[in-house]
């Protein structure tokens, strides 16, 4: 039955005319790039590179869990104070972290440093700083949790550890852009 299948997706494909085709292929550029622009003013009214990420690891349990959706902003007048969940970016490292300010040191001149900590982890984030840094400062805050859906992002975390869920799921969205006719 596969194979009979794929031989009539082939003949719809056949008998679709080019401006058919232009068609579905703009139809799915359309959608792509509204996506990104859809993106693109969540970063503008979050203030936030990133204004939605999926906790990766069990470190904040059992404030957040692995799977979990955090939706972020990022006012940097605002302060920055203890007990507060914030997503920051170290130097070297690809993927923002997701932890608790433990301590935080104001100066007079207003420069502002602190320490993070994940709620489920037994000693604090010096470890995972870069090489040297003992403190994290303000431009190393990628954002500040203000919410967050539990498990919604579960589907992200399975397409990171198996890429072949992730393509094949792409495909089918392709195919089903292309097939669609109205």
């Amino acid at each position: 039955m596969g194979m009979l299948d794929s031989l009539d997706f082939l003949d719809d494909v056949r008998r679709m005319n080019k401006r058919q085709l232009y068609y579905q292929v703009l139809n799915f550029a359309m959608i792509v790039s509204s996506a990104l622009m859809i993106w693109k003013g969540l970063m503008v009214v979050t203030g936030s590179e990133s204004p939605i990420v999926v906790v990766l690891s069990g470190s904040m349990e059992p404030a957040f869990y692995r799977g979990d959706l955090l939706f972020l902003t990022n006012n940097r007048d605002e302060p920055i104070r203890v007990g507060e969940i914030v997503v920051f970016k170290v130097e070297g490292r690809e993927i923002p972290i997701v932890h608790r300010v433990l301590k935080v040191h104001e100066k007079e001149d207003g420069t502002v440093k602190f320490l993070t900590k994940g709620d489920n982890n037994s000693v604090d984030d010096r470890g995972l700083y870069a090489p040297g840094q003992l403190w994290l400062h303000k431009k190393d805050v990628v954002g500040r949790a203000r919410g967050f859906l539990p498990y919604v992002g579960y589907a992200t975390i399975l397409m990171n550890d198996h890429p072949q869920v992730k393509y094949a799921i792409l495909a089918c969205l392709g195919l089903f852009v292309l097939i669609h006719r109205e």
